[in-house]
C-alpha cells in the first residue's frame, strides 16, 4: 500500500492525475475549501491526552470546523492510506502509478489539515514490508517517486515546521535513499509543529520483534535485570519512541477494508478506529472532519468504568 508522499498541486477533479514533472509543487498552497458541517457533538467527553488552547506547538493553529472542539482532539493520527491502486482501476489507468501519484492530494492535504488543526503527530504507513514482493516495475516507481518528493520538500518542511521520522527496517532500501532519509531527519530534528512519521518496510510484528531483541542484548551485556522487564521498557525500544505522542489516539483506514495489516500492532492496544469507505486518492477535509467528530464522540475507557 505504498503511498506516493509527492504533493501535486490541491485538486478536487477525481479525473485529473498529476504527473512526475508536475510534481515539484510547494507543500502548502492556497486550497480551494471543502465544508462540511457536523451538528453539535453530543457525546464528546475530556480525556487525559486533551491539547490545551495555550500549550505551544509552534506556527499557531487555526480554528476548527464547527462541531469539533479542541480539548479532545487527538494528538495523534495515525492513516493506513489504501485504495489507490483501485481507484486506478476505477478510472481505466492499467498501472497502480496512476493511483499513488492521485493519493498525493490526500496526504499533501491532511499534512496541512493537521498542522492547521493543532495535531501534533501524523504517522503514514507508506509502505509495507510485505509490499516487497509486489511487481518489481511498481515497487522502483514508489521508492524512486518517494525518494523525488523528500528532495523537493525539504525547503517546505523547514518553512513550516515539520519534523520528518522513518520507521521500519531500512536495510532493503538503496543507499542514495537511506543517506537522503538520514540528512532529511536531521535538518528537521528541531522542527516542532507537526511530526510526521512515515512508515517504510514496516512490518508492526517486526517492531516487536526487534524492540524484544534489543533489551535481550541489554540483558545479556548486564545494562537490564530481568526483573526490569515491563511493558514500559518495551515500550521505550519500540521504533515509535521517536515522537512525544507514541501510541496513536486515533487510526484511519481508507477503502473500506476494515483491519489493521501489521501496522503499528502494540502501539494500537488502546486506539480508537475509524474506517472511510473513501478510496485514498478520494480522501479529503470533509472525510477527515467525520473521522475526528466520529472520535471525539467517544469515550476512552482504557479498560476502565464508563465515567459518569
Amino acid at each position: 500500500m505504498m503511498q506516493s508522499l509527492n504533493f501535486p498541486p490541491p485538486i478536487y477533479n477525481n479525473h485529473y492525475i498529476p504527473t512526475p514533472q508536475k510534481a515539484n509543487h510547494f507543500l502548502f498552497r492556497n486550497r480551494r475549501d471543502q465544508t462540511h458541517r457536523f451538528p453539535p457533538l453530543l457525546l464528546a467527553a475530556k480525556h487525559d491526552l486533551a491539547l490545551n488552547d495555550d500549550e505551544d506547538i509552534g506556527g499557531g493553529v487555526a480554528p476548527l470546523p464547527e462541531g469539533l472542539r479542541r480539548e479532545v482532539m487527538p494528538r495523534h493520527v495515525a492513516v493506513i492510506m489504501d485504495g489507490n491502486a483501485r481507484w486506478a482501476r476505477q478510472r481505466g489507468f492499467l498501472e497502480a502509478s496512476a493511483g499513488h501519484e492521485a493519493g498525493g492530494r490526500s496526504l499533501r492535504e491532511l499534512v496541512e489539515l493537521c498542522c492547521e488543526w493543532g495535531i501534533r503527530v501524523l504517522t503514514v504507513f507508506a509502505f509495507s514490508y510485505d509490499n516487497w514482493t509486489r511487481p518489481k516495475v511498481e515497487v522502483v516507481f514508489l521508492i524512486s517517486l518517494f525518494e523525488k518528493m523528500l528532495r523537493s520538500e525539504l525547503d517546505n518542511f523547514m518553512r513550516n515546521g515539520i519534523r520528518v521520522s522513518t520507521i521500519g527496517d531500512s536495510s532493503r532500501l538503496p543507499e542514495s535513499l537511506k543517506k537522503l532519509l538520514s540528512d532529511v531527519e536531521e535538518k528537521t530534528r528541531d522542527n516542532s509543529r507537526l511530526h510526521l512519521i512515515v512508515a517504510v518496510s514496516y512490518s508492526g510484528k517486526y517492531d516487536v520483534v526487534q524492540a524484544c531483541r534489543n533489551i535481550a542484548q541489554k540483558v545479556k551485556d548486564g545494562a537490564v535485570q530481568m526483573e526490569d522487564i515491563d511493558e514500559s521498557l518495551l515500550e521505550q525500544e519500540l521504533e515509535t519512541n521517536c515522537a512525544q505522542y507514541p501510541c496513536p489516539d486515533l487510526l484511519i483506514r481508507t477503502s473500506g477494508e476494515h483491519r489493521i495489516s501489521n501496522f503499528l500492532l502494540w502501539q494500537l492496544a488502546y486506539t480508537e478506529l475509524f474506517f472511510a469507505e473513501a478510496l485514498w486518492p478520494d480522501f479529503g477535509k470533509a472525510e477527515f472532519i467525520e473521522a475526528l467528530a466520529s472520535y471525539q464522540q467517544r469515550q476512552r475507557r482504557y479498560g476502565g468504568r464508563r465515567r459518569s
